[in-house]
């Protein structure tokens, strides 16, 4: 339950494959062991009927207070529409989410609550640090490119700040924002297996920015996740499919709201962060170091490839080949979430229209 006085949470963890039962496990208990006591933990399945009966059953009873509720996705398959899911069923005045293959720090909630003490305040976001399988992070990869494994990335401002959009996985919003901005689209973000897609949460943060022109979003880089980096990612390959689909991604992101807001973050990540990056690779090659010329390269790299998802993307979108539809959160009054997703509202990416409507 949450304190006297303060805003009820809700925390929301997505699943979709039993490979990660175990992570989830951990998550949930990450929650129940808050300083700052969440209201409910709703787990929301997609699509995986295996899966969602194995958690109906290890969570059937209450422990520690805190209500654990096993959700199915009411929306179509993926990451945005599961969110959707648990955003209507959600009692909590804020709502939080967290990866599935992720754990918060004790005090995670009440950093991210210490913010909504401003009424303007409809989003915060927090800091999330990889945690790599190899039990290091591999010499090549450039922290400027953590984003790619879903964490937090040099070229952030440190401390609590003002931000353009949250990232999705370690983040919290009013549950009011979506009742005036809708909820996330579907069709951008991830998709169970998939390619590694996303931009969701950068389309939702920047639909609210219009929808409410007073509204903050911050990140509070006190508010600390742990995101576990499997194996397979800490290889090239991978990088180069992921930062590929980022790029595919914006150019969606940009068709929505324009390409001034859709890239606004990203012209000064391009012309700022990712050249001093280079250059400190480069130096640490001449001092020596190991990695240097590898992160580099494979900050160039990653440029050039999200450039050609973008320039794929945006051809894609002109020609109308590329949909998503953003929810109306309908409430279910913390029902057994046999609809979340409320009515959609259908864009066409190649139409240039702003999501909200």
């Amino acid at each position: 339950m949450s304190e006297p006085g303060t805003p009820g949470i809700s925390v929301v963890i997505c699943a979709y494959t039993e490979d990660r039962f175990e992570d989830v496990l951990a998550a949930v208990a990450s929650v129940r062991a808050q300083s700052r006591p969440a209201l409910e933990t709703l787990l929301v399945v997609d699509h995986n009927p295996a899966l969602l009966d194995r958690l109906g059953k290890e969570f059937k009873d209450p422990q520690d207070g805190t209500a654990v509720r096993v959700l199915a996705n009411a929306g179509p398959r993926g990451l945005s529409a599961g969110r959707n899911t648990g955003i209507a069923a959600a009692r909590g005045e804020i709502v939080a989410f967290l990866d599935d293959d992720a754990v918060a720090e004790r005090d995670w909630l009440r950093y991210l609550a210490e913010a909504y003490t401003d009424p303007r305040v409809m989003a915060v976001g927090g800091r999330t640090e990889p945690v790599w399988a190899s039990g290091r992070r591999p010499d090549w990869f450039p922290e400027e490119f953590d984003w790619v494994v879903g964490c937090t990335y040099r070229g952030l401002p440190p401390g609590r700040v003002r931000v353009r959009n949250v990232l999705g996985g370690n983040a919290s919003f009013r549950r009011s924002a979506f009742d005036q901005a809708g909820g996330f689209a579907t069709g951008i973000g991830r998709d169970g297996d998939k390619r590694p897609l996303g931009g969701e949460e950068t389309e939702l943060c920047i639909r609210l920015s219009r929808a409410c022109p007073d509204a903050v979003l911050l990140i509070d880089d006190r508010a600390v996740i742990h995101h576990r980096v499997p194996e397979v990612r800490e290889h090239f390959r991978y990088f180069r499919t992921r930062t590929y689909a980022e790029g595919l991604s914006k150019a969606l992101v940009a068709r929505s709201v324009g390409a001034a807001k859709g890239l606004e973050s990203e012209r000064r990540y391009t012309t700022r962060v990712l050249p001093a990056g280079v250059a400190r690779g480069l130096r640490d090659a001449l001092l020596g170091r190991p990695g240097g010329a590898g992160r580099a390269g494979a900050i160039v790299a990653g440029v050039l490839t999200a450039a050609a998802g973008y320039a794929v993307g945006s051809l894609r979108a002109r020609r109308g080949a590329v949909t998503f539809s953003v929810a109306d959160i309908e409430r279910t009054g913390g029902g057994g979430g046999d609809r979340g997703s409320g009515a959609a509202r259908r864009t066409g990416a190649g139409e240039g229209g702003e999501a909200h409507g």
